[in-house]
């Protein structure tokens, strides 16, 4: 069982966002890239149990954690998009508040696993000022809606098959594998990444780290 912690600092500064001449085409490629990595994932998960577990084999990661001290994050994240009830998403407005961002898809194994530990974060956390969204680049509404539905997922997600706001963010941050959690600080700074299922317990450890600072 994994103890809260104090997430271990690095230096290595988060990758800068790509310039406005090659939207296009990195939206492009981002869309190739995460196909991969789906398709990957898919045919290592077989089941689609919540008790599944990452480290089998999985092309979703092993739970890493990467953070960045304050002096090396980035400019801040911009991130739009429409989720599954078709209201609009823009994270600016939610500068001020911790945000952490989902990479996922309804039959991934690891994303279904750590499905409980985001809603117990957002559900508990919510008073401390930390907000969720998924980004789902594969299910239609219906999947993605009965996925909702079923783990009781009270914060929205962007629909993204397109792979738009994949790009988006990977212009910050490399994703790498499905699921990937990014946070964000206060001013919407990538603070921390965790690739593969990520454990309430980290969670919780990443977001008071990022509390404390603001304290």
């Amino acid at each position: 069982m994994i103890r809260p912690f104090r997430a271990r600092r690095t230096r290595t500064p988060a990758p800068g966002r790509r310039s406005p001449g090659t939207a296009a085409l990195g939206a492009a490629a981002a869309a190739v890239s995460l196909a991969l990595v789906l398709a990957g994932c898919a045919q290592e998960s077989g089941s689609t149990s919540p008790d599944d577990v990452v480290g089998q084999g999985f092309v979703s990661g092993d739970g890493s954690v990467k953070t960045w001290d304050v002096s090396d994050r980035d400019e801040p994240v911009e991130l739009t998009g429409t989720d599954y009830e078709g209201q609009a998403v823009d994270i600016s407005q939610w500068r001020g508040d911790i945000v952490l961002i989902n990479t996922w898809y309804a039959a991934c194994a690891p994303c279904r696993a750590e499905a409980p530990d985001l809603v117990a974060l957002a559900n508990d956390r919510a008073d401390d000022g930390v907000r969720l969204l998924g980004v789902n680049s594969v299910d239609d509404a219906g999947a993605a809606l009965a996925f909702e539905r079923t783990f009781e997922v009270p914060y929205p997600s962007i629909e993204d098959t397109r792979g738009e706001a994949v790009a988006q963010l990977e212009g910050f941050v490399p994703l790498q594998a499905v699921p990937t959690t990014v946070v964000l600080d206060r001013e919407g700074r990538v603070a921390a990444r965790v690739i593969g299922r990520a454990e309430g317990s980290v969670l919780d450890a990443l977001v008071d780290d990022l509390l404390a600072e603001s304290a």
